[in-house]
């Protein structure tokens, strides 16, 4: 691989040492490098590079010596940059996969369609992007003669322009959907960037970049650097040569960049953490609901934001609900997540299992019913969770007020409508929440009384062109879609005589 340390191409008994790439060049990192484990077996996938804080700000100085030629470049030619860049991720989509799921603990069929496929279908969507009308044209208006001149009318246009340097910093739970979210629509607006990748799971980040470079974007047009202490964010974010952050990750973190952000008033999109609220109400399809709800323990073993994990069920289908979700994780196989038929594959790192096991024991301590899970499973290697079911539980426990971000699910009981709303709405998260109700126009009513970013009627589906992003402590901004070109922009008024 291009990135590789030298010496080191020739000799598959070494562990691969990834350089940091900067001005269209593969780095030495000034502080070497440290191991990326894999949360299935706790092997070495590799040593990421550590960056220096000169060298992060390097990479925005490059970003910001290439920004005046790429922000000038014809949007055709970025477009083709684009979806040539997406070519190249589908023609290495297997060993593309084979990285994340070592990284990242996904299952197989995750790796391939939800990380590695949904990465190359975000640059070809924004390879499109890049072609959208960026000019809006207003009505024209008739000024009387006054003290700013002689009447007559003036023509306007509303454009949007690029940002300039932007820094991403991408959350671990998706090393390629996450960043191709970020990076696709900030470079087919014109903008060049810094992406600083998860410490976790980094690798996968830097493939996207190679697969970038061989498609022609110019060198400093995308840089990538990493580090597994706090210091190389903090530079990505700090640096002058940056004019705004996009962040995915917790909203402790998000609060922390945001501060620095304000300094300089630099632009923020930001999507943090959740506590998903799904209302189910007496008339829903309960085996529809379990099927939505269930995903939790599964799609990323719970380390999504997204997840209905705080489920708010009316008393009339509460045992029955309870039931169902039980019986589901019967067929929830935990283990490695390169073996067939695998469904909750590990969390991310040591920490972040002890992690999500303290909450479960607050739960317990809590006075929340244990219906399932709650043990670590039975392995000898690897950061399991076993997936973990609480009932009974009341809105003021820490377990149904704060992101545990595993496999955990809880389950509130509540009598009417209004009961229900004001309890999914009783939290400092606002991200997406679910309504399943048999009357669609109870369903639609209640949606619009709750305090979240999205709403999924029925479903946990999400449609890609629909704006993305949080109410409250969950975010700032919206992307995904149109969106994310407007979100990476700037508008700009020319105003002229007619």
């Amino acid at each position: 691989m291009k990135g590789q340390a030298k010496g080191q191409a020739n000799d598959p008994q070494r562990l691969y040492a990834q350089r940091l790439f900067i001005a269209g060049e593969w780095v030495e990192p000034d502080g070497g490098h440290y191991e990326v484990i894999n949360p299935a077996t706790e092997e070495v996938v590799g040593l990421a590079p550590e960056a220096s804080r000169e060298q992060v700000y390097a990479a925005a100085a490059a970003a910001r010596e290439a920004f005046a030629a790429w922000s000038r470049t014809k949007p055709e030619e970025r477009a083709r940059i684009l979806d040539a860049a997406a070519d190249i991720i589908q023609r290495e989509a297997e060993p593309y996969a084979a990285l994340a799921r070592a990284e990242s603990g996904a299952t197989t069929a995750t790796a391939r369609g939800m990380q590695v496929a949904v990465g190359a279908a975000r640059f070809r969507r924004y390879a499109k992007g890049a072609l959208e009308p960026v000019e809006q044209a207003l009505p024209p208006q008739i000024n009387a003669a006054g003290p700013m001149g002689k009447a007559g009318v003036l023509g306007a246009l509303a454009v949007r322009r690029p940002v300039g340097v932007v820094t991403c910093i991408t959350s671990y739970n998706n090393p390629w959907a996450n960043p191709a979210g970020k990076v696709a629509p900030a470079l087919a607006m014109g903008n060049t960037v810094v992406v600083k990748p998860a410490p976790q799971d980094p690798l996968s980040v830097y493939r996207l970049a190679e697969a970038l470079a061989e498609a022609g974007a110019p060198p400093g047009v995308v840089n990538v650097v990493t580090g597994s202490a706090p210091a190389v964010g903090e530079a990505a974010v700090d640096s002058p040569d940056v004019d705004m952050v996009s962040f995915t990750g917790s909203t402790a973190v998000g609060q922390r960049i945001a501060e620095v952000c304000g300094c300089t008033m630099k632009r923020q999109l930001m999507e943090l953490g959740g506590k998903g609220a799904a209302l189910v109400f007496d008339d829903a399809d309960v085996d529809l609901a379990v099927l939505g709800i269930g995903t939790t323990f599964s799609f990323y073993s719970g380390q999504i934001c997204t997840a209905p994990t705080r489920v708010i069920a009316q008393r009339g289908i509460y045992d029955l609900l309870v039931e169902k979700l039980t019986g589901c994780l019967t067929y929830m196989k935990v283990g490695d997540p390169a073996e067939q038929g695998t469904v909750v594959g590990p969390v991310i790192s040591a920490a972040h299992r002890d992690r999500v096991e303290s909450y479960i024991e607050l739960g317990k301590k809590e006075g929340a019913r244990l219906v399932a899970g709650g043990e670590r499973p039975a392995y000898e290697r690897g950061f399991y969770v076993a997936p973990t079911l609480f009932a009974d539980c009341t809105n003021d426990m820490r377990v149904v007020r704060e992101e545990i971000f595993g496999p955990v699910v809880v389950v509130v009981p509540f009598d009417d409508e209004e009961e229900g709303v004001a309890l999914a709405n009783d939290s400092d998260y606002g991200l997406l929440d679910y309504v399943w109700s048999g009357d669609v126009a109870r369903a639609f009513r209640v949606a619009g009384l709750l305090r979240a970013g999205g709403v999924g009627v029925n479903t946990i589906g999400r449609n890609m062109e629909a704006p993305f992003g949080g109410f409250k402590r969950s975010g700032v901004g919206r992307d995904v879609g149109s969106y994310a070109l407007h979100a990476y922009s700037e508008m700009q008024a020319v105003v002229w005589p007619g």
